[in-house]
């Protein structure tokens, strides 16, 4: 077998020198073990330094400038500081910027302490103490060769004295080789004693190596904690601000959830599109029937999302402010007249005697709920007011709850859009239309003729118009 303690041929077997052929084997597999270890050691020593984030070596506070964790904090407080306190996007990048730093001092920590605790061990071990040990090896092959010799020139010089004939010469030689034999086998002995107790101890030091394994995972655990508990102190805070932001889209979003959020009792887009319609649109010709450009929709929703007031362009335009109305009830997560009330209306619309069957209509009316049913008499007011133009736009109060009605109010269960529209359509007119006729009846307070408002006037305002003009059209009646 090529192992470390191959010898010249003739030389001595150095295992046997070493702690005789019993126990050679078990020698050679410690010697092998060694190797080996040596080997995954170093391969791991080199994963380990690129799983690193931070310069290896490098003191704590150089080592936390160059994170990429630092960088990304630092360029997020800088766009927050770019963009302010009025942008959300501003608020939550100043947060989050915060959070990665804390989370870089952790990862910092981290990686010191591995460096400390797992990389510098392995490379030790890896590249000093077996190493160390194979040099050893090394030099007891050197000796025993250094032996083998001495010992051939002492056999050599004893041949030559029994031979020769200057016996005193030869003999003086012969002791003085001797003496070189003997030297050398001490410091064979020294040295196999040396390396027989450095293998022994690294095979007795195992479980000591092994334990850099358990200390890596030990601290990648007690790593992820701190990390999660950084998130988990900023996750609130963060949600806070989200929650508290007011700017956001009131399509799609529910009516309680849009009120409270932007401190109103009517919603912004029934709001902003019935003050349009009352400017420009009373006597439009098929108002809610006639379908909008899709493009102008679409920017005209945009619009209303951001609650800006610049939509000057939009009065032109009635049938895109109808059609927006239309989606904004659309769209709503729950119907306006609620899924709750849902059996209620259809078997008020049932009744067949027409006064018990309007009686029924304002029993279920009135339990609708509180913002419910102010943003429904809202919307029947204006309704109501459309119909005394239908001479001139056609959208009397049966033709209004046709093309209206199905985004009123729906099944909870039904299907597609398409699907609940027929299911309910049927019933929906016989419930829309007597409130529309009926309106004052149903909603008797404030019941005066809306006001008309110079609008004109509102707009060369820096405010939000519609803040103001609306809450007149609520005083006036609508």
């Amino acid at each position: 077998e090529n192992t470390v303690f191959s010898m010249e041929r003739g030389a001595a077997n150095p295992l046997d020198l070493m702690c005789g052929k019993k126990t050679a084997p078990y020698v050679c597999a410690i010697e092998r073990r060694m190797e080996m270890v040596r080997i995954v050691s170093h391969n791991t020593h080199k994963r380990l330094v690129t799983c690193l984030q931070g310069q290896i070596g490098t003191d704590a506070e150089k080592r936390h400038k160059k994170l990429p964790l630092t960088a990304l904090s630092q360029a997020m407080q800088d766009g927050g500081s770019q963009l302010g306190e009025e942008s959300l996007i501003g608020k939550m990048m100043e947060v989050c910027g915060d959070a990665e730093t804390r989370l870089a001092s952790v990862l910092m920590q981290h990686e010191v302490q591995m460096e400390k605790d797992v990389l510098d061990p392995l490379n030790q071990l890896a590249e000093l103490d077996i190493p160390n040990i194979m040099k050893q090896r090394k030099q007891l092959s050197k000796l025993v060769l250094d032996y083998d010799s001495a010992r051939a020139r002492w056999l050599q010089a004893t041949k030559s004295m029994i031979s020769g004939t200057n016996t005193l010469a030869l003999t003086a030689k012969a002791d003085s080789l001797k003496e070189e034999v003997d030297e050398a086998m001490n410091k064979v002995e020294q040295c196999k004693d040396q390396l027989a107790a450095d293998m022994y101890n690294f095979s007795s030091k195992e479980g000591d190596y092994a334990r850099y394994y358990v200390m890596l995972l030990e601290a990648q655990a007690d790593y992820h904690r701190k990390s999660l508990s950084v998130l988990e102190s900023v996750l609130p805070t963060i949600q806070a601000e989200q929650d508290s932001w007011t700017e956001k889209p009131a399509f799609g979003t529910a009516l309680d959830e849009h009120l409270k959020r932007s401190g109103r009792d009517i919603a912004l887009p029934m709001e902003a599109c019935v003050m349009m319609l009352l400017e420009t649109g009373m006597r439009e010709e098929g108002l809610f029937r006639i379908a909008a450009g899709a493009s102008k929709l679409k920017k005209l929703k945009a619009a209303l999302d951001c609650s800006t007031s610049q939509l000057e362009e939009f009065y032109s335009d009635p049938h895109a402010v109808a059609g927006a109305l239309k989606s904004y009830l659309r769209e709503l997560p729950e119907p306006l007249m609620t899924f709750q009330l849902y059996d209620d209306w259809i078997q008020a619309s049932n009744v067949p005697d027409p006064d018990k069957r309007l009686q029924a209509l304002w029993v279920t009316c009135d339990k609708l709920p509180k913002n419910n049913k102010a943003n429904f008499r809202y919307l029947v007011k204006f309704l109501a007011k459309l119909a005394l133009e239908s001479e001139v736009n056609k959208m009397t109060p049966s033709n209004i709850a046709i093309v209206l009605g199905p985004n009123l109010l729906w099944a909870k269960n039904e299907g597609t859009l398409a699907e609940m529209a027929a299911a309910t359509s049927v019933h929906v007119v016989t419930i829309i239309e007597p409130i529309i006729q009926h309106a004052d009846w149903f909603f008797p307070e404030g019941s005066a003729p809306v006001c008309i408002v110079s609008i004109q006037a509102l707009r060369a305002c820096h405010v939000e118009w519609w803040y103001i003009l609306l809450p007149v059209y609520l005083r006036c009646g609508l």
